[in-house]
């Protein structure tokens, strides 16, 4: 029995994954549509008759980041014993590849910001997913949603470090720290707001 190979990309597909690339790793604002249209090897009208515009393009880059993503993350935190201690082996494991550029979300809505408010909603999205999955590694237990929160945004500060700073050790280094801060210590809910 010989084994089958996969059916070449359709140019719908080959347009995505090319313009996925892109964006992540120069930029979408540095990367155009022309230069995606080459890349990929189809004609400015099939994309135009996948892609209406840049912004479809760009929301649907979101989509493909976002499903991919969430896939690998899912993965990588079993591989490590999905439990909280599993982040930051599991973001050591991703600022180790080569084509690491950040958070896709966070960089898409700081090129993009108000410009594209569907793009925002994505990232919001993304993050909320994110943040129910690191829940998946907590204890059932009142403090569970506010320990999430919390280590949601110390990945993401994770992230942001690594990208920036020349290797992720201290970002890694201060996650580790929060993660066994957040699992041993109270959570209290916020201070109610005081009337003025």
């Amino acid at each position: 029995m010989t084994g089958k190979t996969a059916p070449p990309p359709s140019a719908r597909e080959r347009i995505l994954q090319t313009a996925h690339d892109l964006f992540y790793l120069e930029g979408v604002r540095a990367t155009g549509v022309d230069r995606v249209i080459a890349e990929s090897g189809v004609t400015k009208v099939t994309l135009y008759r996948h892609y209406p515009s840049k912004n479809d393009l760009v929301l649907a880059f979101l989509d493909y980041r976002h499903e991919r993503w969430m896939a690998w993350f899912d993965a990588a935190l079993r591989r490590h014993g999905d439990d909280a201690a599993a982040l930051a082996p599991v973001l050591r494991e991703w600022f180790a590849h080569p084509q690491f550029r950040g958070c896709a979300f966070v960089n898409t809505v700081a090129e993009l910001g108000p410009a594209l408010p569907e793009a925002v909603d994505r990232a919001r999205a993304h993050k909320r997913a994110m943040q129910a999955r690191i829940a998946d590694l907590l204890p059932d237990a009142p403090a569970r949603e506010a320990r999430a929160r919390a280590l949601a945004v110390a990945v993401d500060g994770a992230i942001v470090r690594a990208a920036c700073d020349g290797s992720p050790d201290d970002a890694l280094a201060a996650l580790r720290a929060i993660v066994e801060a957040s699992v041993d210590a109270p959570v209290s809910a916020p201070a109610p707001k005081r009337a003025r």
